[in-house]
């Protein structure tokens, strides 16, 4: 029986441009080799910086390219969290806070609801005490799927400037929609002021090519190309110049429609089996795009429990817990496996959850 994997938050193989970003590669090398294949500048690939500089309104100086997204936020915690507390979203993306563990900072978890960061819970956290920074998914959240609702971002915009808070903005998955509007990012609603953005090309083209990217005020993108600078001298050049001639073609369009398309599929075909194998037993986001739907079971489950059953009868997910979230809870990736495999694999988890018996039962 082969196992239907809801653990991994990565693209599945048929999503990825594997011939046209072989084609932008080759064609960049053919182009730039002598700049690319050398050492350069510790901020990244200029036009790249160029092009993501005009897509956010900024200076290219404000804008700098690292291997990976979490790679910057590594940068920018080394240099913020020494400076004071910092706030998280809880639950959140589990790899963020090991790297805030590691650097022993004094984390602090803001709940979340069906609308996204509980504001009012960050004021009364603020209201205790200062922070230096705090980090938030606002849309299409790692773990749960939510999305910070407009009126709270905006709400959120206000309170960081009257509290003199700096706000971390992780968008890695903004792009990958499915329906609804998008809401202004809040580094849109702030004006460029007093937010950090992050993102990555990650989940829009290829996690493998390794290029993600920070917005930073001008100090901090010092700072930050500094911190690169002793860490490896060069980032990926040729990386980052592939991704430069996928998006200079006019590919990232094209290929988002790819991805959408390909996830909503899969997204849809959860939340379908969900309904019909849980019902009213459980609780689930349904999130609008991304790649994950957050599940709470009966209060009684332990999600780490149950995963060696399920492991048992051939799937895997990640228990709530490891992200910060109640014991009950757990996080499905729907973006690895097919539309058809995702429905197989909710069954699968059904049949060794007790209340969802029940439910399959009743039915």
């Amino acid at each position: 029986m082969q196992t239907i994997s809801f653990a991994r938050g990565i693209p599945a193989p048929g999503l990825l441009p594997v011939a046209e970003l072989a084609d932008c590669a080759r064609a960049a090398i053919e182009r730039d080799g002598p700049t690319i294949l050398n050492y350069g500048a510790a901020g990244g690939y200029a036009p790249l910086r160029g092009w993501i500089a005009d897509r956010h309104g900024v200076d290219p100086d404000r804008v700098v390219l690292t291997n990976g997204s979490l790679q910057g936020l590594a940068f920018l915690a080394g240099e913020l969290v020494p400076k004071g507390r910092v706030l998280v979203e809880t639950p959140t993306y589990d790899r963020p806070l090991k790297l805030l563990a590691e650097l022993g900072a004094d984390v602090h978890g803001i709940p979340l609801d069906d609308e996204g960061l509980d504001v009012g819970a960050l004021e009364a956290e603020l209201d205790a005490a200062s922070a230096s920074f705090l980090y938030t998914i606002p849309t299409f959240q790692n773990p749960t799927g939510r999305t910070l609702s407009e009126e709270r971002r905006r709400r959120l915009i206000d309170v960081a400037r009257e509290r003199n808070l700096l706000v971390v903005e992780d968008d890695p998955y903004g792009l990958v929609r499915f329906e609804g509007d998008a809401p202004p990012t809040l580094f849109e609603l702030a004006g460029g002021e007093g937010v950090v953005y992050g993102s990555s090309f990650s989940k829009t083209i290829a996690p493998g090519a390794r290029v993600g990217y920070l917005v930073l005020p001008d100090h901090l993108a010092q700072a930050v190309t500094a911190s690169a600078t002793a860490t490896y001298i060069t980032p990926s050049l040729v990386g980052e110049a592939a991704v430069y001639e996928f998006v200079r073609r006019g590919l990232l369009e094209t290929n988002l429609v790819r991805v959408r398309d390909g996830l909503q599929a899969r997204r849809d075909s959860m939340l379908e089996a969900l309904e019909r194998h849980f019902g009213a037993g459980a609780r689930w986001s349904r999130p609008e795009g991304g790649y994950f739907v957050w599940l709470e079971l009966s209060g009684e489950t332990d999600a780490r429990e149950l995963l060696g059953r399920a492991e048992a009868v051939g799937v895997t997910f990640v228990p709530g817990v490891d992200f910060g979230g109640p014991p009950n809870s757990l996080r499905l990736a729907f973006s690895f496996v097919d539309a058809d495999a995702v429905a197989e694999g909710i069954s699968r988890l059904a049949s060794v959850v007790p209340t969802a018996a029940a439910v399959e039962l009743a039915q």
